[in-house]
């Protein structure tokens, strides 16, 4: 079993009763929605990552106000295969997930182009529940909203929003 660890940091940017929020295609191509981030590059400190990463999904820059806390998953799951690849491996996958508190400093609402996410939007925090979404989402305004000092947001099951 081939074992994967991957590193990332997200921002969560609420304003106004609205969270910003970009749009990924999920399993099968339906789109869902994430919080604007993603992996850091080999040697980027965390911090780096969330800005760079916003800014290429959204067109704003940020400032990060607060390291949140970190949520961490683990799965398994057949690893995906290119073009001519006959071997077929199972990827033991743990990411560890850094949410940060952000704030737009400059820049315009935009869509990436050519890269995960087609489009970024402003989604009042009272319809977050009914949109298709990461579960990614839920964990970052839990930790938004209720600041656990230890930086883990307390789990919830499945329904439980």
């Amino acid at each position: 079993m081939l074992r994967k660890l991957r590193v990332a940091a997200y921002a969560i940017c609420v304003r106004d009763g609205k969270v910003l929020l970009a749009r990924s295609p999920g399993p099968g191509g339906v789109p869902e929605w994430v919080l604007p981030g993603g992996g850091t590059e080999h040697g980027e400190d965390p911090h780096d990552t969330v800005v760079r990463e916003v800014e290429e999904e959204t067109g704003y820059r940020v400032e990060p106000t607060a390291l949140l806390g970190v949520d961490s998953n683990r799965l398994t799951r057949p690893s995906r295969v290119g073009p001519g690849r006959l071997l077929r491996r199972t990827v033991d996958h743990h990411g560890v997930r850094l949410v940060y508190e952000a704030r737009v400093t400059g820049g315009g609402l935009r869509f990436e182009v050519g890269g995960s996410t087609d489009l970024a939007a402003w989604q009042d925090l009272d319809v977050v529940p009914g949109l298709r979404r990461v579960p990614l989402v839920d964990a970052g305004l839990r930790l938004w909203r209720e600041r656990p000092p230890a930086g883990r947001a307390g789990r919830r099951g499945p329904g439980e929003g």
